[in-house]
């Protein structure tokens, strides 16, 4: 490693000098060194300068000693640890650390063969790893790795599309082809390897079952990333009128639904634990539809509004929120409720929005070609049984959510549908009803039927509903 790369702080590492002391700073930590005048010029080096560990070291036993030479390479790795360090091959990338913990070792590679794993597998660029832009750069991330690399000259992406293209015939040679030397190139190849942008060893049988991805969105929403931003500051809560506490009315055709007496519920209802142990999914549903009554209980007992309160401490400007039978992250409820209406006695086909305040729906359309395509789907996915009776479509409002929650904002919006769902089949089961989950939905089509802007609100979920099979 001592002569590949070269080494600096993380842009965003403050180093600040006091007298004898020097203190080096990141969002998450703070270190206050008395160093020795060798140790001392080897961290301005890093935040200033691009020297390799050979010449870092050097510098350090010039100045402090042999021994303090030979110390400084174990106390550089602690830094690496916090993901202070980057490595670069330059001109063409730097590898910046993305999360803690992390480690950069170049394994011993022989060059003799140097695209060869085995004889059966040639070396080349992982099928996790990615290109995206930030900051007018190209950046390479993979979910296997701590690491993300900055792409800083073009000549770094055209080795990158040679790289997802090479086979046992390859050489540094035909693959510098001109456009970098080759000790650069060999060098590039190394970053690549020390970050997990190459895999050496073959994929494992558990690794091989993942999808680009699903690995990607399980990091991305898992991994605490020391490049997000620092939250210095509490998050505001700036667009209420476009991602208010509730859904203005999308029509004027309104059914008021019935609302049910809980406390008399609260006396004749199965258990909980009967509930639990006896929920299932049932596609096969009775002669007679459910009812509009139904319906109404099943929506007022599962995703009514309770309550709309202020909070005390409104430190995010909020404003109002809402109370409602499923729990929901900063209680800020997302997640919006379409019925889409095949057969239920005292309403007609067509699709509905469900307001959950005012417990009522507001029809959006009637029965057309859209709707009739939303249950055809809904049937093909879960095995071709009865037609649902009654469609439950689950949306999201995206930015009720993610000004707030940011990276974690889908992963969060996917735990409230369970919640949702699972409520769904515990008050099903409660009113002797039929329920179904799906595991699929054409959110496509369901913003051409809703006239919705797919990046404001969007289905997340579908959920079928039918009276029970005597």
């Amino acid at each position: 490693m001592s002569d590949l790369f070269t080494l600096s702080f993380r842009p965003d590492i403050a180093l600040t000098v006091e007298g004898e002391r020097l203190i080096l700073q990141s969002a998450q930590h703070r270190l206050t060194l008395h160093p020795k005048p060798g140790l001392r010029s080897a961290l301005e080096h890093l935040k200033h300068s691009a020297y390799t560990l050979a010449q870092l070291t050097t510098l350090v036993v010039e100045i402090d000693g042999v021994e303090d030479g030979l110390e400084f390479e174990s106390e550089l790795q602690k830094l690496i640890s916090l993901g202070w360090i980057c490595h670069s091959v330059l001109p063409l990338a730097t590898a910046i650390a993305i999360a803690e913990n992390y480690q950069f070792v170049v394994p011993v590679f022989g060059w003799q063969q140097p695209w060869l794993v085995s004889e059966a597998e040639p070396l080349m660029l992982s099928r996790f790893a990615f290109l995206r832009q930030e900051k007018q750069q190209f950046v390479l991330e993979s979910p296997l790795s701590k690491a993300k690399i900055i792409l800083l000259d073009w000549r770094a992406t055209a080795l990158i599309g040679k790289l997802a293209q090479v086979d046992a015939s390859f050489t540094l040679e035909t693959l510098a082809d001109g456009l970098i030397d080759v000790e650069i190139a060999r060098a590039f190849i190394q970053l690549l390897i020390a970050t997990k942008m190459i895999q050496l060893e073959p994929e494992s049988k558990a690794l091989a079952e993942w999808q680009f991805h699903n690995l990607l969105f399980h990091r991305q929403t898992r991994l605490q990333r020391l490049d997000e931003p620092p939250k210095t500051e509490i998050p505001q809560f700036e667009d209420s009128e476009r991602s208010a506490v509730l859904k203005p009315p999308m029509s004027q055709q309104v059914i008021s639904l019935d609302k049910p007496n809980l406390e008399a519920l609260a006396k004749t209802d199965i258990s909980l634990t009967q509930a639990i142990e006896s929920r299932q999914s049932i596609r096969e549903y009775g002669d007679q539809p459910i009812t509009l009554s139904q319906l109404g209980e099943f929506l007022y007992r599962c995703a009514r509004v309770k309550e709309v309160y202020t909070p005390e401490d409104d430190l995010m400007n909020i404003g109002e929120c809402t109370k409602r039978p499923y729990p929901c992250g900063g209680a800020l409820y997302e997640l919006e409720i379409y019925a889409v209406i095949n057969r239920c006695q005292g309403l007609d086909a067509g699709l509905y929005h469900y307001q959950p305040l005012a417990h009522r729906l507001h029809q959006l359309t009637e029965q057309n070609p859209d709707v009739e395509a939303l249950l055809y789907d809904a049937w093909k996915s879960t095995g071709q049984q009865d037609i649902p009776q009654v469609l439950l479509i689950v949306t999201a409002r995206f930015g009720r959510l993610f000004w707030k929650y940011h990276g974690i904002g889908y992963g969060l919006i996917l735990k409230h549908i369970g919640v949702l769902y699972q409520t769904f089949y515990l008050v099903a089961t409660a009113m002797k009803l039929a329920p179904t989950a799906i595991g699929g939905g054409n959110s496509e089509l369901f913003g051409k039927a809703a006239n919705l802007n797919e990046h404001e609100e969007s289905s997340v979920g579908e959920f079928m509903l039918g009276s029970l099979k005597q």
